[in-house]
């Protein structure tokens, strides 16, 4: 089994030039191999594609005719190789689009190198990689054994900090077993509410940096305009890019606030639990509701679903996705239906057995008991 485990690296300025130099040029192969395929595509549809063997010897053959292709990291020029031909065998079996090609207007930017000789130093504060040395990092898990790093991916995003994510095999991670099973209802107020009566509140991060956001994009419209009206490009316009910078931070701040706080909530969950349930939400028909868009969309979703679930899987624990159909209208205890109500009402009494209920807690106990019934059945 394998792991991503994400870091930010620190680079000196002469390792930042040789990073940005690998993004170019591995984007330069990418355009070049893809340009290559189309036109040979068009010239004779009734060839067979490429294998990736023939592809990277097409490449030997670049780097002869671009001697500047070997000044940067030979393995992430050849994976970026490897990751077209991977793209078309996806399109071919309908999987995905058709590849596009890259530009380098995008900030964001990444590699991925395949080099052995990666290794983290022995407190782990420094990492080696091609071509660029060593060079100061600081990871989100300690430990790592050098003797299981697979592949490392550096990427710029646009807030122009560096990052790295390295791939590692893992062992067994499976945790010991608790016999507790839980139903998780998601919310807006709260962002998680479990059958056990716990509440996870939401950040609300977007209302949080509302200000902050406001101030740096109103001075990004104006700069972006005013370059515009002196023809100058927005690539070389310094007060637009200090403006952009500042937005992306924040955005990005949010963003690494959001999944921390996510990460922490679904691993004290798989710790806890051995069967978690959790409801089968359809989330882009609920964002046609405008004013619950942006609570929802701020909410994620989707990314605690996705947590949970692959932590369940390399755990050893059972994840259940419900049908959220009447789970906040049926009475958990006896099982009647009490009707629609609306999202003023946060608790309620069964008109049938007398019951008072949370409404969170009551559809969380109702996921619970349909996932148990799923789990028996299987």
């Amino acid at each position: 089994m394998y792991k991503g485990i994400e870091g930010k690296i620190y680079p000196n300025k002469d390792q930042q030039v040789l990073i940005n130099q690998t993004f170019g040029h591995s984007r330069f192969v990418w355009n070049q191999m893809l340009n290559m395929l189309n036109t040979r595509y068009e010239n004779n549809p009734d060839l067979n594609m490429l294998s990736f063997s023939k592809l990277s010897s097409l490449l030997t053959q670049m780097k002869k005719e671009y001697a500047w292709l070997k000044d940067v990291d030979s393995k992430a020029l050849q994976n970026s190789v490897k990751t077209l031909r991977e793209t078309f065998d996806r399109f071919f079996k309908k999987q995905s689009n058709y590849p596009r090609f890259k530009s380098g207007k995008i900030h964001k930017q990444s590699y991925k190198t395949l080099e052995r000789t990666i290794r983290f130093n022995h407190n782990q504060k420094y990492i080696k990689l091609p071509k660029l040395g060593w060079v100061k990092c600081r990871m989100s898990l300690n430990h790592i054994n050098n003797n299981n790093i697979k592949s490392v991916t550096v990427t710029r995003k646009s807030n122009n900090n560096y990052y790295i994510s390295v791939l590692v095999e893992c062992e067994n991670q499976e945790l010991p077993k608790t016999d507790k099973i839980v139903g998780v209802d998601l919310g807006l107020a709260d962002l998680a509410i479990t059958s056990d009566g716990i509440k996870y509140p939401s950040l609300y991060l977007d209302r949080k940096y509302k200000k902050q956001l406001h101030y740096w994009e109103k001075r990004l419209a104006r700069r972006r305009i005013q370059a515009k009206n002196e023809g100058i490009d927005l690539r070389s316009a310094k007060n637009y890019q200090k403006a952009r910078i500042q937005v992306a931070k924040l955005n990005q701040k949010i963003k690494d606030t959001r999944k921390d706080y996510l990460h922490k909530i679904t691993t004290e969950l798989v710790e806890t639990y051995d069967v978690i349930c959790i409801e089968d939400l359809r989330t882009s028909n609920m964002m046609k509701n405008s004013k619950l868009a942006q609570n929802i969309a701020s909410q994620s979703w989707r990314m605690f679903r996705t947590l949970l679930e692959y932590k369940c899987l390399a755990y050893g624990k059972e994840f259940i996705a419900v049908n959220p159909y009447k789970t906040s209208q049926i009475c958990s205890s006896c099982g009647s239906e009490t009707g629609k109500k609306p999202l003023n009402i946060r608790s309620f009494i069964c008109p049938e057995c007398n019951t008072p209920h949370d409404r969170d807690i009551n559809a969380s106990k109702n996921i619970r008991n349909i996932g148990l019934g799923m789990s028996l059945s299987q």
